[in-house]
């Protein structure tokens, strides 16, 4: 068998530097339209330039293939959920679930208050369900519709949204990566939630005072009017009633339950195509071609999967009643395919490991280490592209180092949360980022600027590291470094 070498940093790099160079040119040429197919093929010529170099280190191709695949099925429960938050989407939005909250939503919500409201409304939700990516799904379809016909700009919707989801799934004991931290760190579950209140309250707070100045200087000039004419063609198309929100607060019951996301998601999108049927039968059969059995079936299946548009008497209403279903999530998903296939790649040959390796090298100081800790959590989410391994693979390489240093592991945890859990969602193709684009239909190079909470949180938890606040120390009186 030829010899593996372990790469040196510079060569350990090169694919790195290959996926920025190739991402920097097309963004400049594609713009917001990068994750519709430039992003994926760049992905993909950097894995091979990957396999290249893995070769060229004595790894055969059958073991970087393997590694792919190790890593593309890390991403199946991702990608499975995917699909069914498209069926969810259509079915919602044939039933007039969709539509009802924009139209109950428009009169509770103003431009001047919309986005602290959403970013509020969605860590409320997401705190009670564990669930960022079903709110993001449910209320958060509905919010961003909401601040479309408001006027508000989508990248600050989207951000309001993702930050107060964020948190919730931070702060909420039934969130998977609030439960992985700590065991990957070696703290207790509670201890690691009251730990992180110590940076996670001040970003949130941060986060919502610049929302709400965000909205106090908002240019928006829809009036009162304009509200009322774009409930109008909701009702004329729609049959809007209270009622109809008996699916998501079934749903949200069942995820605060702790019953598995996958089939609470299609127990909803199928109680959705029901209510669809029970409310919106004109609807139903309009999509399906006719009113007979055949025609509603064929309405129902086409809700699920492909492309529906409904037209009012307002183009801007009629911009928002349309779902591209399970067909639409697959852009998602191959982005999310070319990414995995990359961060195997580069796991398999050991380059991931060799560049957090010299991160850790140069750790000298409390302060440097949790500046490491975020910028190889960080680099984790770039490349490997998921965030359950943003969190795992730098919560064992640090490990062993915060104990030497003689610090308690919630700090580790804490600051594996502040930076593994909440930048995902801004690199457009790790699988975080790639969800929520194909949810809530924003790219991350649009609403990134505007998560103000995603981006503060790894800042304040290496503040406090570099001032020594709040620092817990590995003694039997556990006392704080100030």
């Amino acid at each position: 068998m030829t010899e593996k070498r372990v790469p040196g940093l510079f060569i350990a790099l090169l694919p790195v530097i290959f996926l920025i160079i190739s991402l920097s040119v097309s963004v400049s040429i594609f713009g917001d339209e990068g994750p519709s197919g430039s992003n994926q093929i760049i992905l993909m010529l950097t894995a091979a330039v990957t396999a290249i170099i893995g070769v060229r280190l004595g790894y055969s191709w059958t073991e970087i293939q393997d590694g792919m695949v190790k890593s593309i099925n890390t991403a199946m429960p991702s990608i499975l959920i995917l699909f069914v938050i498209g069926a969810l989407s259509g079915s919602w939005m044939i039933s007039g679930i969709v539509p009802a909250m924009i139209y109950y939503g428009l009169d509770l919500l103003n431009p001047g208050i919309f986005l602290f409201a959403a970013c509020l409304v969605c860590a409320i939700v997401s705190v009670a369900t564990g669930s960022l990516w079903t709110t993001a799904a449910t209320v958060g379809i509905a919010l961003m519709g909401i601040g479309k016909t408001l006027g508000i700009h989508e990248g600050q919707i989207a951000g309001a949204i993702i930050s107060g989801a964020y948190f919730g799934d931070k702060m909420s004991p039934l969130s998977d990566t609030t439960n992985l931290a700590p065991a990957v760190a070696g703290t207790d579950l509670f201890t690691h939630i009251r730990y992180m209140t110590i940076t996670t309250f001040p970003s949130i707070s941060i986060a919502l005072i610049i929302f709400l100045l965000m909205g106090i200087f908002n240019s928006s000039d829809q009036s009162v009017d304009q509200i009322q004419l774009m409930q109008n063609a909701l009702a004329e198309k729609f049959h809007i009633s209270g009622w109809l929100f008996i699916v998501p607060v079934l749903v949200v019951i069942m995820i605060a339950r702790k019953m598995p996301a996958l089939p609470v998601l299609v127990a909803g999108s199928l109680l959705g195509i029901i209510f669809a049927l029970i409310f919106q039968r004109d609807l139903v059969a309009e999509v399906g071609g006719s009113d007979n059995w055949a025609g509603l079936f064929s309405g129902s299946m086409i809700s699920l999967y492909g492309d529906i548009e409904f037209d009012t008497s307002m183009p801007m209403v009629s911009d928002l009643l349309g779902s591209g279903g399970m067909a639409g999530m697959l852009g998602t998903i191959w982005l999310i395919l070319s990414a995995m296939i990359f961060g195997g790649a580069m796991e398999r040959t050991k380059m991931l490991q060799v560049i957090a390796q010299a991160i850790i090298n140069r750790v000298k100081s409390i302060g440097g280490l949790f500046s490491s800790t975020v910028g190889t959590c960080l680099f984790f989410n770039l490349t490997a592209s998921d965030q359950y391994l943003a969190i795992v693979i730098p919560g064992r390489m640090y490990h062993k180092i915060f104990a030497e240093k003689g610090l308690a592991p919630e700090n580790l945890s804490r600051a594996l949360e502040d930076s593994g859990t909440v930048t995902s969602v801004l690199i457009p193709w790790n699988t975080c980022g790639a969800y929520h684009l194909g949810v809530l239909g924003v790219s991350p190079f649009v609403y990134a600027p505007f998560c103000f909470f995603n981006i503060i949180s790894p800042l304040m938890t290496i503040f406090f590291g570099i001032i020594g606040y709040k620092i817990k120390r590995l003694t039997t009186s556990i006392a704080d470094v100030s």
